[in-house]
C-alpha cells in the first residue's frame, strides 16, 4: 500500500488500485496525520484543523473517521489486532508507513540525498565548467539523479490539492511548492554539472516564465543554452532577468549571475555549479528563496515551524558546502525569526546553527564585513540558549549578544539592532531577579520596531514586557502589553502569539483566584487546560514539555495543597525539582528527602525563580537548613518578583513569601 498526496490525496494497494477513502473529511484527517511525519497529532488538534467552528460532538465524529480509515487501510486486520497503519499513540494517533510508501515523505528524503550528493570536477577536454565532466571519484551517482527526476514526476498537482480551506493544507502547500522548485532546479544543475542539459531549454525556459523571480533559474537557463550551443541567447537571458530585477525589484543580480555573464563572453571559465560547488536554489538571499521562506513559516507555528527550522539548518549546510563565505554568512543571519523562550526546541539542531556560524565567524575574520558578523554573533546570542548550556557556551553566549549589540549600534542598523537585542534578552537570565533589566531590553526593542516599522520584533518587544510586568506583579501593565501584542498579531499573521498571550490569561486567572471573590482553583484549572490545549499544537516543544504540570503546581501552591500526583503529567525538564513535592504528597518522605539531595541548581532561564522556590519550599518541608539557605541566598535578588512569572504563564506567587520560609528555616538550623 501507498498513500500520494502530492496532488488530490488517495491511496493505493501494492497491485496500484484505488482504496476507497470515504468523503473529504477522512481524506483529510488522512492527509493530517501524513503532514505530521509520523509524529502523534493530539484530537484537539485534528478537531481544530478539520473545523473553524468545530461541533458539539467533533470528537466522535473523529473517532468514527478514524475508524473507518483503518478498515479501509487494513481491511484484513482481525477486530481484535491492534492497527498497524493509524497508531492511537497517548491523546491523538499517528500514522506509521515507511517513509518511502508516501510520496511527499519519498519526495522530501529524495530531495535531502540530492542536496548532500557530491559534486563535479571539470574534465581535462572540457573548456571549464562550461563543459564539466563527471571524476570518477566524486561524480554525482546516476541514481541520485534518477531517484530525482522519479520524484519530481510524482507530483500530480498541487500538494493536498483537494484538501481545501485549511489553513494547516495552504502552509504545507506553500512548503512544498518551493521544495519542489527546489527540486526542479537541483536536478537541472545536476545535469549541467554532468556534462549533460544541453535538453533542459525548454522545461527551463517554462520554469523561469512561471518563476521570473528566482534568480537561481535563470542562470540556469542561460548554462542550459549554452550547453545547446546557443551563447547569443545565453547572454541575452542574462540580461533579461538583470532587467527584471532591475526594473521591478530594484535589486541588482547577484554575484553568480554576474560571473556567469562574464564566463559566457570569455568562453574560458568554470559554471557555478562547478566552480563553487553551488547547491542548488534555496541557499541565495533574495525573492522566494529558502531561507525567506523559513522564516515567514517559523512565525505561522506548528508543523509549519518545525520544518521552518530544519529547513534553515538545510540552507545552512547547503551555502556551507560552496566555499563562499559571504554567501554562508548572509544564509545563516537571514533568519533573525524572534525568540522569546530561553529554552531551545531543538536543541541539537541549535549547537549546529551556532557551530557553522562561528566557523563563518573565524574565516571571516577580524576584517570581515561589520554588518555580517555581527548578524552571525547575533545567531550565536540567540541560538544559545542559556537552559541548554554548558558553563562554557554561556559564557560565548553572553559575550557574542555583547559585541553583536556594540557593532549593531556602531552600524546603527535599526533592524541589526533589535536582531541583537533578542540575543541581549535571551542571555540576560544570568542570575535570579534581573526582570526589571528585561523590561528595558524589551522597552528598547518596541521603541525601534515602531519607529522602523519592524513588527514581528513590535510583537517581541510587548511579549519581553508582558514576561517583566508578569514577574513584578503587575498584572495590569502585562495584560496591556498581551493585548498590544494581540493586535500587532493580527496584522502580522502570527497565529502563536494568541497562544501565549492565553497562557498568560490563564497566569493572571490563577494569581486572582487567592483574591476574595476571585475566580476558583478549578476555573485557573480550566483556563491552564485551555492554554496547554492550544499550545500542544504550536511547534515549541522547548517551551510546550513540563510547562503545564509546572502550573498546576504552581496553583496548588497558591492555596497551600500538596503538589499533583498524576502519573500522567508531563514534568519535562522540572521534574527533579517537582519530584521532592511529589514524593511528599504522596507521603513518601525518605524517598524525598532523598530527591532532594539530589536537586541540581537550575538552568538560568525563564524558571529559575520557580525552581529555586520549589527547593526552598521542599527544603522547609523536610528540614534542611543546609539546602534552605542555598535557596535562600539565590532567591534574595528576586525578592521582589513572582516566581515562575517571567514566563509570562504561570505563577508560584511571591519569591518573598518561599524566601522567608528559607530563611527561618536556614536560621533554625
Amino acid at each position: 500500500m501507498r498513500i500520494d498526496v502530492l496532488g488530490a490525496v488517495r491511496a493505493l494497494r501494492d497491485d496500484g488500485s484505488p482504496i476507497d477513502l470515504g468523503g473529504p473529511r477522512h481524506r483529510e484527517v488522512l492527509a493530517r496525520l501524513v503532514a505530521a511525519e509520523g509524529r502523534m497529532v493530539t484530537t484537539d488538534t485534528l478537531v481544530d484543523d478539520l473545523w473553524t467552528d468545530p461541533p458539539a460532538r467533533a470528537v466522535g465524529a473523529l473517532r468514527t473517521f478514524v475508524a473507518a480509515l483503518r478498515r479501509a487501510l487494513e481491511p484484513d486486520r482481525p477486530p481484535r489486532d491492534p492497527p498497524r497503519v493509524i497508531i492511537t499513540e497517548g491523546p491523538g494517533y499517528a500514522l506509521r508507513l515507511p517513509r518511502e510508501d508516501v510520496d511527499v515523505h519519498r519526495f522530501q528524503d529524495t530531495l535531502a540525498r540530492a542536496r548532500r550528493g557530491p559534486g563535479t570536477v571539470p574534465g581535462p577536454d572540457a573548456m571549464p565548467g562550461l563543459g564539466a565532466v563527471a571524476h570518477p571519484d566524486t561524480a554525482t551517482a546516476p541514481d541520485t539523479l534518477a531517484d530525482l527526476s522519479a520524484a519530481l514526476k510524482d507530483w500530480r498537482g498541487p500538494a493536498y490539492a483537494d484538501v481545501t480551506g485549511a489553513a494547516w493544507a495552504q502552509r504545507e502547500r506553500t512548503r512544498l511548492e518551493e521544495l519542489r522548485l527546489e527540486g526542479v532546479e537541483l536536478r537541472a544543475r545536476l545535469l549541467l554539472d554532468s556534462g549533460e542539459g544541453a535538453g533542459l531549454v525548454a522545461e527551463l525556459g517554462a520554469h523561469v516564465a512561471e518563476q521570473p523571480w528566482r534568480e537561481p533559474a535563470w542562470g540556469l537557463l542561460a548554462r542550459a543554452l549554452y550547453r545547446a550551443g546557443r551563447q547569443a541567447d545565453a547572454l541575452a537571458t542574462l540580461r533579461r532577468a538583470r532587467a527584471m530585477l532591475v526594473d521591478q525589484l530594484g535589486l541588482d543580480p547577484g554575484a553568480e549571475l554576474r560571473r556567469l555573464e562574464t564566463d559566457i563572453l570569455n568562453g574560458a571559465a568554470p559554471l557555478e555549479g562547478a566552480r563553487t560547488g553551488w547547491s542548488g536554489p534555496g541557499v541565495r538571499l533574495g525573492p522566494r528563496t529558502t531561507v525567506d521562506l523559513a522564516r515567514t513559516l517559523a512565525l505561522a507555528g506548528g508543523d509549519a515551524l518545525v520544518h521552518s527550522r530544519r529547513d534553515r539548518l538545510a540552507a545552512v549546510q547547503a551555502a556551507e558546502r560552496t566555499g563562499d563565505l559571504l554567501l554562508t554568512a548572509r544564509i545563516i543571519g537571514a533568519y533573525d525569526v524572534p525568540a522569546v523562550w530561553s529554552r531551545a526546541d531543538d536543541p541539537e539542531q541549535s549547537r549546529a546553527v551556532v557551530a557553522a556560524a562561528e566557523r563563518t565567524l573565524t574565516a571571516l575574520g577580524p576584517d570581515g564585513p561589520a554588518d555580517l558578523s555581527a548578524r552571525l554573533l547575533a545567531t550565536v546570542a540567540v541560538e544559545s540558549r542559556s537552559a541548554d548550556l554548558s558553563t562554557a557556551e554561556l559564557g560565548r553566549g553572553q559575550q557574542a549578544a555583547q559585541q553583536a549589540e556594540a557593532l549593531a549600534r556602531v552600524l546603527a542598523d535599526p533592524a541589526l539592532l533589535v536582531f541583537a537585542l533578542n540575543g541581549v534578552f535571551l542571555q540576560s537570565f544570568t542570575r535570579p531577579g534581573l526582570a526589571a533589566v528585561r523590561d528595558g531590553i524589551g522597552a528598547e526593542i518596541l521603541d525601534l520596531a515602531a519607529r522602523h516599522e519592524l513588527p514581528n520584533f513590535g510583537v517581541l518587544g510587548r511579549l519581553v514586557r508582558l514576561q517583566s510586568a508578569s514577574a513584578l506583579g503587575d498584572l495590569d501593565a502585562a495584560a496591556s502589553h498581551a493585548e498590544a501584542a494581540n493586535r500587532l498579531a493580527a496584522t502580522t499573521e502570527a497565529p502563536l502569539v494568541p497562544v501565549l498571550t492565553g497562557w498568560f490569561r490563564a497566569r493572571a486567572t490563577a494569581a486572582r483566584s487567592t483574591e476574595p471573590g476571585g475566580p476558583t482553583a478549578a476555573t485557573a484549572a480550566a483556563h491552564y487546560r485551555a492554554a496547554e490545549n492550544a499550545l500542544q499544537r504550536a511547534g515549541m516543544p522547548g517551551l510546550h514539555r513540563g510547562l503545564f504540570a509546572l502550573a498546576l503546581l504552581g496553583l496548588r501552591l497558591l492555596h497551600d495543597r500538596p503538589a499533583p500526583t498524576d502519573p500522567h503529567l508531563d514534568w519535562g525538564p522540572y521534574r527533579a525539582w517537582a519530584r521532592p513535592l511529589v514524593l511528599l504528597a504522596q507521603d513518601r518522605v525518605e524517598e524525598a528527602r532523598t530527591a532532594l539531595a539530589a536537586v541540581p541548581d537550575p538552568a538560568r532561564d525563564h524558571m529559575q525563580e520557580a525552581m529555586w522556590c520549589l527547593t526552598a519550599r521542599a527544603a522547609v518541608r523536610l528540614g534542611e537548613p543546609g539546602i534552605a539557605a542555598r535557596a535562600g541566598a539565590f532567591l534574595r535578588g528576586a525578592r521582589a518578583e513572582h516566581a515562575g512569572a517571567a514566563s509570562g504563564m504561570l505563577t508560584l506567587g511571591p519569591v518573598a513569601r518561599y524566601l522567608a520560609e528559607a530563611e527561618a528555616c536556614a536560621g533554625a538550623g
